[in-house]
């Protein structure tokens, strides 16, 4: 008799919505992360669900908004004009004879400030500027690799669900082989030993079953923490985990790293870099400080107009050798630009490739292996029942079906992941026409 196994309710068949993607918080770039997911149902988490509450509650951005307010003072305080000092001079008072006691003081109030000279305070005001610019830059590459970091936990989770999934039915499938077993033992075509072996097998299963239990509720609260819960308010995120569309040419990939950005941060250094060479030629320049006030003579009662400026001298000469430091860190941003790329096509070409392979492996397993094992096990198990094939001829079948279950589901775990990764170094989506496509399901067990 043929049953099919009921698969558990972890196991999520749902269309995924082409393309789920969320415009970041605080003016970030606008991206979006592949969709591996459908509508909520129930408390299924979604992925959309998930990456709006990261970036919504996770710790790592809400620093950015801290930096950003301090940055905002030193603007402020960089606009700022020279301050103004007061200066109060006592002369010739409390001496000997004819300059004792206050007769013979002469006291000057003054008032004194510097005049800059080569636009410093425009220099500065641009630095800090550009430092924001900087800082928005470096919250953008934050948020990109926080998507990316929800996504792959998500996929682990779908993954482990498929896991547990498939333990459910080895637990059966080793069930209804010890149940077979016993049978045959009472009818006395088999020996004793093959009842508890078959016995252990089914214990074994279950520890399994447990353990595969155990990762996936660990994988949930790893889940949960990228947006600070301790503890999952979810029971199963729902998506496809055999569904990954056609691939794109790996040159259009690569064309699309410089949106990245991390090579944008280096896009906003250059700018910073350039307001640092400015405000070094700006010390170039030499200040005014200037002095005005008013003496008063107690001898004599009298009382006279004060007035001073100086200035550095050869403060250009001086000042060489910061504007050349400045010059060479600048030139060091390009040369670091440049290596950042050349890192990025690596990961990217990994990812590219490996992508590949993982998908090329879930069709073969899907389309040939499985189907075939499956056969197999249904075939032996026929000719076990009828005494033609031994109790090892028949584990054996079924353990290379568990074995090659398995090799699917991790298969489609790394296509999904090396996908993510794909879309986090060219910071958009792959094609959203690939969620259209139909997908074969992940086949059941068949006794």
């Amino acid at each position: 008799m043929k049953k099919r196994l009921n698969r558990s309710n972890f196991s999520v068949r749902t269309k995924r919505a082409p393309g789920i993607w969320l415009t970041l918080i605080c003016c970030l770039t606008s991206f979006q992360v592949t969709s591996v997911v459908a509508a909520s149902l129930d408390d299924k988490l979604t992925l959309t669900e998930a990456i709006k509450r990261s970036l919504e509650q996770n710790p790592s951005l809400k620093v950015f908004a801290l930096r950003d307010v301090a940055l905002q003072g030193q603007l402020e305080t960089a606009q700022l004009n020279p301050a103004y000092e007061l200066d109060i001079e006592t002369e010739n008072f409390a001496g000997t004879k004819s300059l004792s006691g206050l007769d013979s003081a002469e006291l000057t109030v003054s008032l004194s400030s510097t005049i800059e000279m080569g636009g410093k305070r425009e220099a500065r005001s641009g630095f800090y500027s550009n430092r924001r610019l900087v800082l928005t830059a470096q919250k953008q590459v934050e948020s990109l690799e926080l998507l990316g970091e929800v996504t792959r936990r998500y996929i682990d989770v779908l993954a482990a669900q498929e896991r547990v999934v498939l333990a459910l039915e080895a637990t059966e499938l080793a069930k209804s082989t010890f149940a077979v077993v016993q049978k045959r033992s009472k009818a006395g075509s088999t020996p004793e030993a093959e009842v508890k072996r078959a016995k252990a097998a089914q214990s074994q299963s279950e520890l399994t079953l447990l353990s595969e239990q155990q990762q996936l509720a660990y994988l949930k609260v790893a889940l949960a923490a990228l947006w600070g819960d301790t503890r999952p308010h979810f029971s199963a995120v729902s998506g496809d985990l055999f569904r990954f569309g056609k691939d794109v040419d790996f040159d259009i990939l690569y064309a699309k790293l410089e949106k990245n950005p991390a090579i944008q941060v280096f896009v906003a250094e250059e700018r910073l870099k350039d307001a640092e060479v400015r405000l070094a030629k700006t010390e170039s320049s030499s200040d005014f400080s200037w002095s005005v006030g008013v003496r008063q003579f107690q001898e004599s009662n009298d009382t006279a107009i004060t007035a001073g400026f100086s200035m550095p001298l050869f403060s250009s000469s001086r000042n060489k050798g910061a504007v050349s430091s400045a010059l060479a860190s600048r030139n060091e941003v390009f040369f670091q630009r440049e290596m950042a790329l050349l890192n990025m096509h690596t990961q990217l070409f990994r990812a590219f490739s490996n992508r590949q392979q993982a998908i090329i492996s879930v069709n073969k397993l899907q389309n040939e292996i499985v189907p075939a094992l499956e056969q197999a096990l249904k075939e032996t198990r026929q000719a076990y029942e009828r005494g033609r094939y031994s109790y090892l001829d028949y584990v054996t079948a079924r353990q290379e079906l568990l074995s090659a279950r398995r090799s699917l589901i991790e298969a489609a775990s790394a296509a999904l992941t090396y996908g993510a990764n794909i879309e986090q170094l060219t910071a958009e989506p792959l094609p959203a026409s690939q969620y259209s496509m139909q997908s074969a399901s992940q086949p059941n067990f068949k006794d």
